[in-house]
């Protein structure tokens, strides 16, 4: 069966497969088992990524002491390359990591330096959880520094290492890493799954939290999971969760969402350009006369469309939420501008700030 869907059938499947529709979700572990991954970055103009992906979707009941219980006591989630996951995924994932690294180059580096790995791993036995500045670095081979790792080796056994399974963050300190063998980390007693069928199963929880994607995306590779559909004027083939779509008639409506630039509502860039007809440039790394939006500008989206962007920053020592600018796509209704308003206050509250309108 092929679903034929409206554009803006697509949009409201999209926009509630990442909870963004009316209807809220209720805690920190119900958004990370929909949307499968909430970023972790310190970049925080207003919030870090991982606590406005999580506001954007609870709400002002959201405090970020609820996302470090899940994780380092309750051990609902896991932190995994730069993001929070549920531990649903961990036995989805694990096959794919016993067989990592698949890169010659990555092999050589591990083989070149067997007894450094056993060195970090025994470390870890014995006087772990630990810091990666509290591990000697004894490599015997180096990897050369690319930009966002200097020259000491730890760091990048750490990261082989979690990529294998072998160990794994039980938290952190501040901004720092806190890493342990994964058998102290990770919940014991998994489902076992063989590869094919993990992967098949991973395909099906990207889907669930895209909603609807491109049937050949790198963005947000899905396979065979789902079913196929077409969208109106759309020559693309698409595949969509039935689920979504059979719930399009319980539709709540729609509210205004801030999204952070590395939400994952925003990481397929072809889909929002395609489904929601937003060319969406991060300009972070423009040079400051190249940048149109702003250093760090939050997308907005009201309903199923995106309508502007949100220039703001957080002064702390003031103790305000500064909007430089909300850039309007096309100028709001007054409806639309009480809306934004009402959210931008919302959005203060949570902070704990006062918002001062600097336009």
């Amino acid at each position: 069966m092929t679903h034929r869907l409206t554009l803006d059938q697509a949009r409201r499947i999209a926009v509630r497969a990442q909870l963004l529709d009316a209807d809220r979700p209720g805690d920190v572990v119900e958004v990370a088992e929909q949307l499968g991954a909430v970023k972790i970055d310190p970049t925080a103009t207003i919030a870090p990524c991982e606590h406005t992906v999580l506001w954007s979707r609870i709400g002002w009941s959201y405090e970020s002491g609820q996302l470090i219980k899940a994780v380092e006591m309750d051990r609902l989630l896991f932190e995994y390359d730069g993001a929070f996951r549920p531990a649903s995924l961990l036995p989805l994932m694990l096959p794919a990591m016993r067989g990592w690294p698949r890169r010659e180059s990555s092999r050589r580096w591990l083989e070149a330096n067997a007894g450094f790995r056993a060195d970090v791993v025994a470390r870890l036995r014995a006087e772990g959880p630990l810091l990666a500045s509290q591990i000697p670095d004894t490599a015997q081979v180096s990897r050369a520094p690319d930009g966002w790792s200097g020259s000491n080796q730890v760091p990048h056994m750490l990261d082989f290492l979690m990529r294998q399974g072998v160990v794994a963050i039980s938290g952190r300190e501040s901004r720092h890493r806190i890493w342990d063998l994964a058998e102290r980390v990770y919940p014991r007693d998994l489902p076992e799954y063989d590869e094919d069928e993990a992967a098949r199963l991973l395909d099906e929880r990207r889907l669930q939290a895209a909603g609807i994607a491109k049937q050949k995306s790198p963005w947000t590779p899905v396979g065979e999971a789902g079913e196929p559909a077409t969208i109106e004027g759309m020559r693309t083939k698409w595949r969509v969760d039935p689920d979504a779509v059979a719930a399009l008639d319980e539709d709540d409506g729609g509210r205004v969402a801030f999204l952070n630039p590395y939400d994952g509502m925003l990481f397929d860039r072809p889909r929002l350009r395609d489904v929601f007809e937003f060319e969406y440039v991060l300009e972070q790394f423009k040079p400051k006369p190249q940048r149109r939006y702003g250093f760090f500008a939050h997308p907005i989206l009201l309903g199923d469309r995106f309508v502007g962007m949100l220039d703001a920053e957080v002064d702390r020592e003031r103790e305000v939420l500064r909007v430089n600018a909300v850039h309007e796509f096309l100028p709001f209704e007054p409806e639309e501008d009480e809306m934004v308003r009402a959210e931008l206050d919302e959005l203060g509250e949570w902070l704990g700030v006062s918002v001062v309108d600097a336009r």
